[in-house]
Order: structure tokens, then sequence, then C-alpha cells
């Protein structure tokens, strides 16, 4: 029995409990003489609470250990010859056991009868149902594979009666608690606390376990390369070495990544905050309501926009557009058509990410300034001041520290894009003040170094650890910062 119809007999027995409960107390009230402590609805989610949760809870238990016990019971019944000596090819072995087995499921009894005689007459089959089997595959794999097959039918055929039998029990335990007194109410409202709980604390937990990951692996780098060369070195020049090789060839200087994902992220804030501020404040302030209705989604349809989307733009229409804009005032002024602003450069990233960040200041800044008071408003103009002055002197002071961790909001995810960098910046890591030539961020060769045939513990790719755990804590701390001036900010006018 499969994991989806399993759920749905739990689910529907839940739904049976749920009314035969309900319907039982709902029966039994008329009795005046008796007062009930809960409503016969409480009743019937106890009961149907009390017939899914512990049924589905030993489903996921059963499927996560299932899966560990066939395979350490499967890898045992493996010579050691087949498994190899290193864990890479244990894994590997395991995972080539685990693909037959996938296939033996979709043959039929004849078909499973050849394919026992070994992996010669099994590969045929198999490959006529979509099922690719790896060249060095073997018959003790095969072997292997039919008892993983029967292991798994076996915790299937169990697992089903474990858990069917689980819900049965526990609804008729809910069953019997049917009373006036039972506090069916306080024990549905604590199970809804503890799913509350748990939910809150998944972002916790994956943080954490994000957090944990990344240090793993960069104190997997820092063993080969010494911190004070990666993060005050001038030079990105990983020389990336063939598979297998451990030594920390090349140089990781994490300053001229650093610079461009700093400049880059400037050159956008220039572009997103005068045009994101002053859209806010015409349509907080000047635009009607019905524009007001029209213009602001119409204005947030940006930041739905994909930004490999937004690449493309760079690519095909904005830096050609600055590449020969640029031609021309050169031909005008020196005689030569030459270009110096390139196809690819800071200023074509910083431009068009500028434009993907404009609907982020908008409409948070919009937000922020109508919940500035009406009565400072109308204040401003009862003393005798015009709209613009009332917006220079009055609105904008009150709504600035509130802008401000708009803006710091922004900017942290000016400085995590990848795709737009990737197209429109390219991917020379460079130090120049220079923004008509090309630069790269910290993000885009993160990418390039997770990409490519290299082996997992070489500097080359542990690399990419130590730049991701720089970039999080410095987003993690403009986060932060601005949550703290945001929260200032509220204690201070709501």
């Amino acid at each position: 029995m499969s994991i989806f119809l399993l759920v749905t007999i739990v689910c529907v027995l839940g739904v049976v409990g749920y009314v035969l409960a309900r319907s039982r107390v709902s029966g039994l009230e008329t009795d005046s003489s008796v007062s009930y402590h809960s409503r016969p609805g409480y009743h019937g989610m106890h009961m149907a609470i009390a017939t899914v949760l512990p049924a589905l809870l030993v489903l996921a238990v059963w499927a996560i250990s299932s899966q560990v016990v066939i395979g350490n019971v499967v890898k045992s019944s493996i010579s050691q010859e087949v498994l190899g000596d290193s864990a890479a090819r244990e894994g590997l072995t395991m995972g080539i056991v685990s693909s037959i087995s996938r296939g033996l499921t979709l043959l039929n009894a004849e078909e499973l009868k050849q394919a026992a005689n070994g992996i010669d007459a099994a590969r045929p089959l198999l490959a006529a149902k979509g099922v690719a089997i790896a060249t060095d595959a073997s018959d003790p794999m095969v072997t292997a594979a039919f008892r993983y097959n029967g292991l798994e039918q076996t915790s299937t055929f169990w697992r089903s009666i474990v858990v069917i039998l689980a819900a049965l029990v526990c609804g008729g335990w809910a069953w019997t608690q049917l009373g006036a007194r039972v506090k069916a109410r306080n024990r549905v409202e604590g199970v809804v606390l503890g799913l509350l709980i748990l939910a809150s604390s998944i972002a916790i937990l994956t943080t954490i376990g994000i957090v944990l990951s990344m240090i793993r692996e960069t104190g997997r780098f820092f063993a080969s390369v010494p911190p004070l060369e990666f993060f005050f070195g001038t030079v990105w020049d990983p020389r990336f070495a063939a598979a297998g090789a451990t030594e920390s060839a090349g140089q990781f200087g994490l300053l001229p990544l650093l610079a461009g994902t700093l400049y880059i992220a400037l050159v956008a804030m220039l572009v997103a905050v005068p045009i994101g501020l002053f859209a806010a404040v015409y349509m907080a302030e000047y635009a009607g309501p019905k524009l007001r209705s029209v213009a602001k989604p119409l204005l947030e349809v940006l930041a739905g926009i994909p930004t490999i989307v937004y690449g493309f733009f760079a690519v095909v229409t904005v830096g050609p557009f600055l590449r020969d804009l640029s031609a021309q005032i050169s031909g005008i002024f020196t005689g030569d058509a030459s270009s110096f602003i390139q196809a690819q450069s800071v200023l074509t990233a910083g431009a068009v990410m500028g434009i993907m960040l404009i609907p982020f200041v908008s409409s948070l800044s919009d937000d922020i300034i109508t919940a500035v008071p009406r009565a400072m408003r109308d204040g401003s103009l009862g003393l005798g001041a015009t709209r613009s002055e009332t917006i220079k002197r009055v609105i904008l002071p009150a709504a600035l520290p509130g802008i401000v961790g708009a803006l710091l909001l922004t900017a942290s995810r000016a400085i995590g894009e990848t795709m737009i960098v990737v197209l429109a910046a390219g991917v020379a890591a460079r130090l120049t003040i220079n923004p008509f030539e090309p630069m790269t961020t910290v993000t885009v060769k993160i990418v390039s170094q997770l990409t490519g045939d290299l082996e997992f513990n070489s500097p080359q790719t542990l690399v990419a650890f130590a730049l991701g755990i720089t970039l999080f804590v410095l987003t993690l701390g403009l986060n932060i910062y601005a949550l703290y001036v945001v929260r200032k900010y509220r204690e201070q006018y709501e």
C-alpha cells in the first residue's frame, strides 16, 4: 500500500471518528442534568486528532527508519569486494542496487524470473522500462536488488498494518474518553499550540542547519587556505585543479569579489532609491484613490519578474545601448568611435538591478509614509504650510527611520542577487573604480565554484562555502539592523 493511499485511509478514519464523536456527544447533551466541559465540536476534533496524529507519526518514523534498516541489511549481504574500499564506492554500489530494485517493481512475474538470471538478463528488461543501469553493475548487485525489493515489500505490508492499527487503537481510546467532564477543548487547543510552536520553530531550525553546514565546510576550507589570505587577499585565481587534487593551488582573495558585490549594489541603490522614493511620495501624497489602485499594483509587477529575465534584458538591450551610446559620445568629442562603456559592466548590472529593486523601495516606503499619523499632516497644513513643505519637513522626517530600514532590506536583496550579475557584469574578478568595466560578485563565484568536475573536498570547491558564510553574515547584519530601525520606528509612531 502506497504512502498516499495509507494517509488517505487514516484521514478518512479521522473524519469518521469526528462525525461519530460529535454525534454521540450532541445526543448526550440533550440530558439537561449533565453539564459538559467542552462542546461537541471539540470532542469530535479530539477524536479525529487521536486517530490521525499518532498514525501519521508512526508512518513518518517507519518511512525514515525502514530505509536505513533495509539499506544496512542489504549492505551486509554484499561482499566487501563488490562494495569497494571507500565510502564513495559503497555509496555508488548501493545507488546501483537501489536503481535496479526500483526497476524490478516495474516487471511482471515472468520478467522477474528472467531478471534473476543476472545483470545480462536484467539490463535489457530494465532498459525497456526506461531504467538505465550503470555499466559497472554486476550479478551480486542484482541479487542484492532482489533482496532489497523483497524487504521493501515486507516493510510496506507491515507498515500498512501497524499504521492502520495505530489509528484504530488510538481512535478507540479517544472514544472511551467521551464524557461530560473530559476536557476535550483543552486537549485540542494543546495539540494546536504544539503544532504552532513546531511550525514557528522550522524557520529557526532551518537557519541553524544552514549555518552549521556552512561552518563545517568552511572549516575544511580554512584547513587548507589561511583565513588571512582569504579575507585580505586581493587576487582571485583559484586555478581549478584536476579531479582528485586536494592541494590549495591558486589564490583565493575575497576583496575583489566583495568590492564588486558592494559596488554593483551601490549603483543599483543609486538607481532604485530616488525613483522608488519619488514614486512612493507621489502615490502616498498626490495620487488619487483610483490612480493609486492602478499604479501601485502595476509598479509591483516588476517584483514578480524572474531575475533571469532582467539578465536577458541587460544583455540584449541595456548593455548594447550603453555601449553604442558611449561610442557615439566618444565620436562626437574625440572623433574616435570606440566605446568606453563595455556591454558587460558594473553600470549595466547596477542599472538593471536598480530597476528590479524599484518595487521594493516604493512599496515599503509607501506603506511607511501612509502610516504617519494624519494629525501630523493636518497640523502642518493648519499652520499654513504647503503640501510640499509638509512632505519635506514633517512627513519624510517622521517616516525617515522606517524608510532607512526599508532601504537596508533592499540593499541586502541587492547584495544577494546572482543571475543579473552573471549576465550583465561578467565573471572577471578585479579591483577597479571604473563603473564602465566588468566586475563580479560573491554570488557569481559561489555558482562557478560549485559547478564542474571537481572533487568536493578540494579547496576550489570548498571556497564556495567560505564565500557563502561571508555573504550570509553580511546580509544578516543588514537585516538585523534594518529590523532594529523599523521596530524603533514602530514603537515611536504606532
